[in-house]
């Protein structure tokens, strides 16, 4: 098995790697025991890889933590095209490191037992997404302001009922303000 990130193979012995997808769901139930769940969509695909490294192929842990400290324009984490039989039966192209790298020594193998975590980039489902029409937004007018108009003032004063008038004399009054 091998694993290539932008053509580079990783280096290592005994390559594993788990794939995983998540689904988010919430639980409809309340305090009954109904079963029913809500879908809250597809998380990105996860790929996580364990290998071996002797410790005298240092060079090969120098060059995984090259991969994983890699950055784009902007500072942001450099996204790989990767090339491996389990991303590929999972549909993953591209993945950027996250959840961090780890290297622990084992003295009876003189090796690291080196663990990482790649995360799928523009999933299929984020590319649906994307593509999928927004829904429109409704104005929401502030306090005071009127319903429908995005709390923009029309120019004119409108004009009060007699209710509101009088609600407006009994506030002025108790707040201290003027009358009008």
């Amino acid at each position: 098995m091998t694993l290539l990130l932008d053509g580079q193979q990783v280096q290592g012995k005994r390559l594993k790697i788990t794939a995983s997808l998540r689904i988010e769901s919430d639980d409809m139930s309340g305090q009954t025991s109904n079963t029913e769940k809500a879908h809250k969509g597809f998380k990105p695909k996860t790929l996580t890889v364990s290998l071996m490294i002797p410790f005298v192929d240092q060079a090969q842990l120098v060059d995984l933590m090259r991969l994983a400290e890699a950055t784009a324009g902007g500072g942001q984490l450099k996204t790989y095209r990767v090339v491996n039989d389990t991303a590929a039966a999972f549909g993953v192209r591209q993945v950027q490191f996250s959840d961090g790298v780890s290297a622990r020594e084992d003295d009876s193998l003189n090796a690291w037992l080196v663990q990482f975590t790649l995360a799928e980039k523009l999933s299929n489902p984020e590319r649906v997404e994307g593509r999928r029409p927004g829904n429109p937004v409704n104005a929401q007018g502030g306090p005071g302001g009127a319903v429908g108009a995005g709390g923009e003032s029309t120019g004119s004063p409108q004009e009060l009922t007699g209710f509101e008038a009088t609600l407006k004399k009994v506030d002025s009054w108790l707040g201290g303000g003027e009358q009008k």
